[in-house]
């Protein structure tokens, strides 16, 4: 199979222009870490009609740096006769607690009318998970079809199961794991570090603007780093030299992989919050899937072969574990050379299990 060029554009389609966010109060919040968010607001968008039953719809996770325009970054799965058909399913997409796109964060202003900045809390995914089901509370479903993601959407979507039980029937979890794995959280503390000992980040409370750009850009290239496989860079990248047919013998970028690299991370810098990223990573290395034998629902685990951030062994993992509960699960490897971004950027596979998951 040819590797799609598309690969090497932003992994996360995101998009503030054209989208439908709404905004909705959800009340005060005890988070796990024991400290108190008075306020918290979530962003969310909608798609298709929700039926007279309120028994459509499915709530939608995204992965580390999305946001709640589902539909967007997810554009081969979501919409109108797509496997998460918008004519039959009430979509929802909602911005992850912790975020920088709508839903409070440690950008949003606290009660002195300053940013949280580093007087944000600790938050979980159960933390998410929580302020998801009081929006769902106030659109008035109280039952979903479905919760789906990949990544740490996907780890929302098993929190669902075991916290939420009663309120889902089906996961649809694809590119995730039950916990990270040692080296998972070697990579995102990297990351950290790189923003944390950026002169810029100031303990967390830099002002709008001047923040730890060059921690957070190299955090990113860390990221494209893991997203894709070994052998979709050989085959983009090569060797290739940028621009020169010798090389010039300097620091300066030299090769095609080095350009690619740089201009994701300064690209990144434009639409995320450091912040934002050292909570949410931190809170998904927290994460472990507990309590299995409370899920209600019917899993479909989906992992790829060229994944080695977000290795297969670790969605055979998540099966022994619902099988091991009892509960109706089902795994599927897929042989496609996409890396960890095959659950974003290739749904003709993964789409059409998920379609025959959703509808039977």
């Amino acid at each position: 199979m040819n590797i799609d060029s598309a690969l090497f554009q932003e992994n996360e389609r995101t998009s503030s222009l054209g989208d439908a966010r709404r905004y909705m109060e959800v009340g005060e919040l005890v988070c796990e870490c024991g400290k108190v968010l008075p306020s918290v607001t979530v962003a969310y968008e909608t798609w298709g009609e929700l039926n007279q039953a309120k028994d459509n719809a499915i709530l939608v996770h995204h992965a580390l740096s999305g946001d709640s325009h589902a539909i967007g970054w997810w554009d081969r799965m979501i919409g109108p006769e797509k496997p998460i058909d918008t004519t039959q399913f009430f979509v929802i997409g909602t911005n992850s607690l912790g975020g920088c796109q709508g839903s409070t964060g440690p950008t949003s202003i606290a009660s002195d009318g300053k940013p949280y900045g580093s007087r944000f809390p600790m938050v979980t995914v159960g933390d998410m998970v929580e302020v998801q089901a009081r929006l769902l509370d106030r659109l008035g479903i109280e039952v979903l079809h479905a919760v789906a993601g990949g990544s740490m959407g996907g780890m929302q979507s098993l929190e669902w199961t075991v916290r939420f039980p009663k309120r889902v029937r089906k996961a649809f979890v694809t590119a995730s794991c039950a916990a990270h794995s040692p080296m998972q959280i070697g990579f995102n503390e990297v990351g950290r570090q790189a923003i944390m000992r950026d002169p810029q980040w100031q303990g967390g409370d830099y002002e709008v603007g001047s923040g730890p750009d060059d921690g957070l850009s190299i955090a990113r290239m860390l990221g494209h780093l893991s997203f894709l496989s070994p052998e979709a860079f050989e085959l983009k990248f090569g060797r290739k030299l940028r621009d020169k047919v010798v090389p010039s013998m300097t620091f300066d970028v030299e090769f095609e992989v080095e350009s690619y690299l740089n201009y994701q991370g300064d690209k990144f810098t434009k639409r995320f919050d450091a912040n934002s990223l050292l909570h949410l990573t931190r809170a998904i290395d927290y994460y472990e899937w507990k309590d299995v034998e409370r899920a209600q629902c019917e899993f479909l685990f989906i992992s790829y072969d060229s994944d080695w951030i977000y290795p297969s062994s670790q969605s055979s993992q998540l099966l022994d574990m619902a099988l091991s509960a009892g509960k109706k699960a089902e795994w599927i490897e897929l042989s496609l050379p996409y890396g960890h971004d095959a659950f974003l950027l290739y749904g003709e596979l993964q789409g059409a299990l998920a379609r025959q998951f959703l509808t039977n």
